[in-house]
């Protein structure tokens, strides 16, 4: 369990203000100018040392992510580079980086200033969900506040380094999460993924080096660097380090947003901060850990396995955002899954042939299984689709449209032939 002195997000609730002193007190922007004058390679070895890996669900490791943006070349011949947060949270079950926006928004305001210094980015664009006024609201409120103390702008922090940051309000597209997805509505075009390669670091925002990160992975950087690489390294499992804020919700006693340490127990971490299963853990039927795309697994691994992306991942599901959803056994399982079904369709941007037919495809045969008007035979052909839908698609909402149609058939698939032969 996370030591108090170790948390990082210290107003995660909102108990006190947001404000730029009153996030100076709790030790936002403190040695700023020193990690900036350490120079780009400083920062990025840091975060490299720290083992911190992207919290917007991939995972991906955040120091090597910046390492891949060119260095700075000639500014006659070379390209401006861009910084892009990812605050389009539109992942169902999920919740932190709002917490972040409204409440700690300084963390990510100083986060960008000294992540544009590491891959030499004079620019920053936080993209942010439509549907968060009050977060945005709160965000501009905190720049405005840094611009007018000097610590964003021109000789930001009197570093020598200019950084301007701007806020875009998407529109609800739940696609726009995905990075380049997210940089084609930032260039004003239909929210549609890009194919990879090029990969945003070389050819991203109007065709220049571009690093993408979520709200938490870059909030979480200055504290990394004030207290030291190897103290959030310390923090969790090897190459699964450091704290991480789990949103949980659904049939628990207190659903919350908490900041824990990466790794540990899943059943720890719903009973000691969630209040426990509604109707006792025994009462407990699965739990999807990641936010609705990853596969849900039984009460049986739930009550062993750790809540870090390497453990998650040899039990056949993943960490994704965090975002646990826990479900006892009053939940009609099918119907949950079927719900998830018409979301994915409904979201699918129709880009990529076996996600637009085959989410509505998966939609139509689910809403059948939750009646039990299907055949007994249509779950393999339905786990066969998810099969061709999954991993042949330009980004990665087919195969969160798949996994947790896979989950369900896989774990109970005992009950869809029991619903079917039932209304046989």
């Amino acid at each position: 369990m996370l030591k108090e002195q170790d948390k990082i997000f210290t107003n995660l609730y909102g108990f006190q203000s947001p404000k730029l002193e009153t996030s100076k007190q709790r030790g936002d922007w403190s040695q700023t100018k020193k990690f900036m004058d350490n120079g780009s390679e400083w920062i990025i070895e840091q975060i490299k040392n720290s083992g911190l890996r992207g919290r917007g669900g991939a995972g991906f490791p955040t120091g090597t992510k910046w390492s891949f943006v060119p260095k700075k070349t000639d500014p006659k011949i070379g390209k401006p580079h861009y910084l892009v947060i990812n605050a389009d949270e539109s992942e169902p079950g999920t919740c932190k980086d709002r917490d972040i926006l409204r409440n700690e928004p300084h963390k990510l305001i100083e986060g960008c200033l000294i992540a544009s210094k590491a891959i030499n980015a004079n620019t920053c664009y936080i993209y942010i969900r439509g549907e968060y006024y009050n977060e945005s609201v709160a965000l501009q409120q905190a720049i405005d506040e840094a611009y007018d103390a000097k610590l964003i702008g021109k000789n930001a922090c009197n570093s020598g380094w200019d950084l301007d940051i701007f806020i875009h309000r998407g529109a609800g597209a739940y696609i726009c999460g995905e990075e380049t997805a997210l940089l084609e509505s930032l260039e004003g075009n239909k929210g549609q993924p890009r194919l990879k390669p090029p990969f945003p670091a070389l050819i991203g925002l109007y065709g220049s080096p571009t690093v993408v990160n979520n709200v938490e992975s870059i909030a979480v950087v200055p504290e990394i660097l004030r207290r030291g690489a190897e103290w959030f390294a310390s923090i969790g499992r090897e190459k699964n380090t450091g704290t991480k804020i789990f949103c949980i919700s659904g049939h628990v006693n207190k659903p919350c947003n908490i900041e824990e340490e990466m790794g540990i127990p899943l059943k720890e971490l719903i009973e000691k901060h969630a209040g426990g299963v509604v109707g006792g853990w025994d009462n407990l039927l699965a739990i999807i850990p990641g936010g609705s795309s990853v596969p849900l697994i039984k009460k049986e691994i739930c009550d062993t396995v750790l809540m870090d992306f390497d453990s998650l991942k040899a039990v056949g599901t993943g960490l994704g955002t965090a975002g646990v959803i826990v479900m006892n056994k009053s939940t009609d399982v099918i119907d949950a899954i079927a719900r998830l079904s018409h979301f994915y369709k409904h979201e699918s941007c129709g880009q990529c042939t076996p996600c637009r037919e085959g989410t509505g495809w998966m939609m139509r045969i689910m809403d059948r299984m939750v009646k039990g008007d299907a055949k007994v035979a249509e779950i393999d052909q339905l786990y066969n689709l998810s099969k061709q839908i999954e991993g042949h698609t330009i980004c990665a909402l087919g195969d969160a449209a798949a996994w947790p149609v896979q989950g369900l058939i896989k774990n109970f698939r005992e009950e869809m032939v029991k619903r079917i032969e039932d209304k046989i």
